[in-house]
């Protein structure tokens, strides 16, 4: 399956109107272009729009896909719960949706196997192929991770590993944005698949330590979301704002950072995002990049982007200016 997740995945959590609505003929027109342009990995999440991603996502796709051959992944840990008073014009844990639920934390065995339960529906699948476990870690909950993570293993875990021996799904791995909760899970038990956001990207390669080569090892892949770092690695900072690195304003370090490696980009010609999206992939344990796109420009210019010829001397410069690491695999 793993071999046929990428290059390009599309990342569904713009069609659940993350920080900006989306109108629903926008939401199943990003679908159909991935579609048409032969994408058939689609990630999404009950947390994404509280249920509004997934089923737009299944709407779209009951069109476009009704053999349900499409690769879908969903996630768990996170349970809907009713906000009948929610007022649905503003930005609610990030998303402006119409959907009267919020989203709560809970790793239990029976709120993962409802999650999964509920997510088919919203989906009109008799299948999704991939289950992540969403946001677990310490980025996520501070000092009290190590209690949710006993949580996570005694129970959603659990739930998760007899989906997958029963065939309702096909892999199961973590949805995290830090390396730290990678490891730790990768200790405990076995898993598929890592979805990493914006931890092996231009900007950050330590997963070259420890956590590629535990995956090499164990045969667990990586899906690469956010290789944007959270809009930098797309925009760039000669535009006279300050890009989002990690979902915040770039430090003034980073935007040097930026800086440097949009200067060699110039030189040769180079998309900053083109070398952003293509060089995650150049490692062999990384099985797709999953960028954002919520309008059918975005689709059309990821495809562009990630097919953009780039060459061999671009590379060799950013290792020679020490912009990305001696042992950090590139594009041939």
């Amino acid at each position: 399956m793993s071999g046929a997740l990428g290059p390009l995945a599309i990342g569904a959590a713009s069609i659940g109107n993350l920080y900006r609505a989306v109108p629903d003929d926008q939401a199943g027109a990003v679908v159909a272009r991935a579609w048409d342009a032969g994408v058939r990995y689609f990630d999404t999440a009950p947390h994404y729009g509280f249920g509004l991603s997934e089923k737009r996502l299944g709407a779209a796709l009951a069109e476009l896909d009704p053999e349900q051959s499409a690769i879908i992944s969903t996630k768990v840990g996170r349970r809907l719960d009713p906000r009948p008073d929610a007022d649905l014009s503003a930005v609610r844990q990030a998303f402006v949706t119409p959907e009267p639920y919020e989203s709560v934390f809970d790793y239990s065995y029976d709120a993962v196997m409802r999650s999964h339960e509920d997510s088919l529906k919203r989906l009109r699948r008799e299948r999704v192929d991939i289950l992540y476990a969403h946001d677990i870690g310490s980025f996520a909950h501070g000092d009290d991770h190590p209690r949710l993570f006993a949580e996570f293993l005694e129970g959603g875990y659990r739930a998760m590993r007899e989906l997958r021996a029963s065939g309702a799904v096909s892999a199961i791995g973590l949805g995290v944005n830090e390396v730290a909760v990678c490891e730790e899970m990768l200790a405990a038990g076995d898993i598929d698949l890592l979805m990493l956001a914006g931890r092996y990207t231009l900007l950050e390669q330590d997963p070259l330590d420890r956590l590629l080569p535990l995956c090499a090892e164990r045969g667990v892949q990586l899906v690469i979301a956010g290789p944007y770092n959270s809009g930098i690695l797309a925009k760039g900072v000669r535009g006279g704002s300050v890009p989002n690195f990690n979902y915040e304003p770039a430090p003034a370090a980073i935007v040097a950072r930026v800086g440097r490696i949009e200067d060699i980009c110039a030189a040769h010609g180079v998309p900053l995002a083109a070398a952003a999206l293509q060089f995650p992939l150049a490692h062999p344990q990384v099985a797709a990049v999953v960028p954002g796109m919520g309008s059918v420009a975005q689709v059309d210019d990821a495809l562009t982007l990630v097919r953009h010829p780039i060459p061999a001397a671009f590379w060799s410069d950013l290792r020679a200016a020490g912009l990305i690491r001696p042992d950090a695999p590139v594009p041939a």
